[in-house]
């Protein structure tokens, strides 16, 4: 059976182009193992005709000039390789992804690509608490508030969790050993996802221990630093919530919330009404990615990762 090389008349035959934008389309939704297979092309066909497709959806996008970035690193291999993905908030796309590691020269390298001029234009930069991404962004774009991922800060504090359960799990033993084991998981969920048998074990779990009980009370009630629109009252309630750590010897978090005081500033931000922006947008594009990343097993291109991370939002054309 004969398969054709459409890409080598594309620019010749309007059918074919039309043919090619198909093929493009149905990647966002497929492998280029799949759509080879339903399409009876050869694989290679495939992905450069939909590489192709992607870089023509950058080129209608134009080159962005951001006023609110988001900043987050992903793994794209073992042995903590990383990259930068740098998105436009307000206008909810990627539009860098580069660097060699998590470096503050990384960092520096989406500035350059963006320009100084329109590096000046950003007013808002939100990260991890990563201090090589803070300075590289204080230098290029010092005009720009820093801005602490929400997502990020309630990691470390899950991460703070699950500390306490593991010293609890090893200083007790027999009964109360039984259920603690095997819920990590449940502790860190939020309660309105669990269901069933994994609620009913939570109750037990929180009922059978007291500081695991007032470690995950203190988990649940610390999200509410968000909901405040003064300063002022966002740090009486910090100040509040710390204070209720003392006598419970947890240790994680105190240092949790010594971590919050030498961050407070780039936390406190979120309280200004221009930068009530919705945070969520870079947690989800990282659930994208992971996707994209899982579709691309084994396929050792980087720039098509790239083409991939920064066109998973853009509209099909």
């Amino acid at each position: 059976m004969k398969r054709e090389r459409l890409e080598d008349f594309l620019e010749n035959a309007l059918h074919t182009e039309r043919f090619a934008r198909y093929v493009g389309k149905r990647c966002r939704s497929g492998t280029i193992k799949d759509v080879a297979e339903e399409l009876n092309l050869d694989w290679h066909t495939v992905k450069r005709l939909e590489k192709r497709y992607m870089q023509e959806q950058l080129k209608r996008a134009g080159k962005p000039r951001p006023k609110v970035i988001g900043i987050d690193e992903i793994s794209v291999r073992k042995g903590h390789d990383y990259r930068i993905v740098v998105s436009d908030l307000e206008k909810h796309r990627p539009i860098w992804f580069g660097g060699t590691d998590r470096s503050e020269q990384s960092m520096d390298e989406f500035y350059w690509f963006l320009g100084e001029k329109p590096a000046r234009r950003v007013r808002l930069a939100v990260m991890d608490m990563w201090k090589p991404f803070r300075n590289s962004t204080l230098r290029n774009a010092p005009q720009a508030a820093i801005l602490f991922d929400k997502f990020h800060i309630l990691r470390h504090l899950g991460d703070a969790l699950d500390k306490v359960r593991k010293h609890e799990y090893a200083r007790v033993s027999g009964k109360a050993r039984t259920f603690i084991k095997g819920q990590k998981y449940t502790l860190l969920s939020h309660p309105q996802n669990l269901k069933g048998p994994a609620r009913k074990n939570l109750k037990l779990l929180l009922a059978a221990n007291k500081r695991l009980n007032t470690a995950y009370l203190l988990k649940e009630s610390f999200g509410q630093l968000w909901d405040y629109q003064s300063e002022a009252w966002a740090r009486k309630f910090f100040e509040s919530w710390r204070a209720q750590l003392r006598w419970q010897r947890l240790k994680p978090f105190e240092q949790f919330a010594a971590m919050i005081e030498r961050h407070w500033d780039g936390i406190a931000a979120y309280c200004k009404p221009e930068n009530k922006i919705a945070l969520g947008f870079v947690e989800g594009l990282n659930n994208k990615i992971r996707v994209i990343q899982r579709r691309a097993y084994g396929l050792h291109d980087e720039e098509y990762l790239r083409l991939k991370v920064l066109t998973c939002t853009l509209p099909a054309i």
